[in-house]
C-alpha cells in the first residue's frame, strides 16, 4: 500500500504542477522560474509527509469507501511545504548539493548573467521558496471536507509553518553561540520546531482533524509525531557525519562545515577534558575544514560514546513511540502501515551502529 500511496502522491504532485503553469503563469514569468520549481519538486523524496496525511485520514475516516482523489491532491500542501522550508534551509547553510542535485540557489544562479550570480542565486531562491508556501496553501485548500475541520486543520497547518521558522530562528542563533552555552533541552526544543512538528506531527494530526478524530488521539498523535521526529533528526545529524554523501544526497562535510550543534557534538563536548575539548574545538570551529577534520571530529565523537549514547536516544523514543501507537483508536490496518513506514525510516541508523559494532535493533 505505501508504493502505491507514493506514486498517487507523485502523480498528484505532477498533476498540480501542470495546474499551477497555467492558473499562475509562471512560466510567462521566467521560463526558469518554473523549470526549477517543477525539477526541485518532482526529485525523488521519501514523500513521508504527504503519506502520513493520507494514512491519519484513511485510518479515522469513518467512511467505507475509498477517499477523494481530492485528499491526494491535497495532501501535496506538506510535500510544497517541505520544499519551502527546504529552499530557505540550503540558502542558510549555503549548501550546494539537495537530494543528489544542484540546490535551488544553485538552479537560479543560472537566470541571468551577472558578475555576482551567487547573489543572484540566494535573491531568487528567496523569492521561489516563497512562491512554494503560497502553493501549499493553494494544495491544502483543494481538499473537499466538512468546512469546520478544514478551518480547524488549515490553521494546524499555517501553526506549523510558524513553529517551524521559529526553529530555524534557533538554528541559526545555535550556529553562533558557544556550544558550553547550549544544553541537550535545547537542541531537542530545536529538533521539535524544526523537524517533528511538520515532518511527523503536522501531517498526521491534519489527517487526523480533516477525518474527525477525537481529541484524544489527536493530542497522542501530536506526542507520537514529536517523538518520532526528534528520533529522526537525531538520524540526520549521524548520518551527517557517519553516513555517506551518497545515501544522504548532499555534501557529507554539510554539517561540520556549519558547526551544528547536534546531540552528538553536545554530548561529546559534556564527556571531554580540557586536552580533548581544545584538540575538538581546533577541529569544529575552522572556518573550512576538510576531510581530515571530519575524520577527527569522527574519532572524538566515537571516544566519547556519542554515537552510541544517539543511538540509544533514538531507540527509546521509538520504543515510547511503539507505546503511543498501540493505544490510538484508528484502524488496526492503518495503524500497521504507519509503523511500518517507521521502520522503513530508521534502517541507515540500525547499519551504523552495526558498522560501527554497536548492536541496536530497533523495535525489537
Amino acid at each position: 500500500m505505501i508504493t502505491a500511496l507514493k506514486k498517487q502522491i507523485d502523480k498528484s504532485l505532477a498533476n498540480f504542477l501542470k495546474e499551477i503553469r497555467q492558473e499562475y503563469k509562471l512560466h510567462l514569468v521566467h521560463p526558469i522560474l518554473f523549470e526549477s520549481l517543477k525539477d526541485f519538486t518532482l526529485r525523488k523524496g521519501k514523500r513521508i509527509r504527504p503519506l502520513l496525511l493520507i494514512l491519519s485520514y484513511k485510518g479515522y475516516s469513518k467512511k467505507n469507501t475509498n477517499p477523494p482523489q481530492s485528499l491526494y491532491n491535497a495532501s501535496t500542501c506538506m510535500e510544497l511545504l517541505h520544499n519551502f522550508m527546504l529552499i530557505h534551509d540550503d540558502i542558510i547553510d549555503r549548501s550546494d548539493l539537495r537530494r543528489g542535485k544542484p540546490t535551488m540557489h544553485k538552479l537560479l544562479s543560472k537566470a541571468a548573467k551577472t558578475q555576482d550570480r551567487e547573489k543572484l542565486g540566494y535573491d531568487l531562491s528567496i523569492v521561489a521558496g516563497d512562491i512554494l508556501y503560497a502553493l501549499a496553501i493553494d494544495a491544502f485548500l483543494s481538499i473537499n471536507e466538512k468546512p469546520y475541520r478544514k478551518e480547524e486543520a488549515l490553521k494546524y497547518f499555517i501553526k506549523t509553518a510558524a513553529f517551524t521558522a521559529m526553529g530555524e530562528f534557533i538554528d541559526i542563533l545555535h550556529g553562533v553561540n558557544h556550544i558550553k552555552k547550549i544544553s541537550e533541552k535545547d537542541v531537542f526544543l530545536n529538533y521539535s520546531l524544526k523537524t517533528a512538528r511538520y515532518t511527523f506531527e503536522c501531517p498526521m494530526v491534519v489527517g487526523a482533524i480533516l477525518a474527525g478524530a477525537g481529541r484524544n488521539d489527536i493530542r497522542k498523535l501530536s506526542q507520537l509525531g514529536l517523538m518520532i521526529g526528534q528520533a529522526f533528526q537525531i538520524q540526520d545529524d549521524i548520518l551527517g557525519i557517519f553516513g555517506s554523501q551518497k545515501n544522504i544526497g548532499k555534501s557529507i562535510l554539510s554539517d561540520i562545515a556549519e558547526s551544528k550543534k547536534t546531540i552528538l557534538v553536545c554530548h561529546a563536548y559534556r564527556k571531554m577534558n580540557r586536552r580533548q575539548k581544545k584538540e575538538f574545538m581546533q577541529h569544529f570551529t575552522k572556518e573550512k575544514k576538510s576531510y581530515r577534520d571530519l575524520i577527527a571530529i569522527r574519532k572524538i565523537l566515537m571516544e566519547s560514546k556519542s554515537l552510541r549514547y544517539s543511538l540509544l536516544k533514538i531507540n527509546s523514543l521509538l520504543e515510547k513511540s511503539k507505546i503511543i501507537i498501540s493505544k490510538l483508536r484508528i484502524r488496526d490496518q492503518y495503524r500497521a502501515i504507519i509503523l511500518q513506514s517507521f521502520l522503513q525510516l530508521f534502517q541507515e541508523s540500525e547499519t551504523i551502529g552495526r558498522d560501527n559494532r554497536i548492536p541496536i535493533r530497533f523495535f525489537k
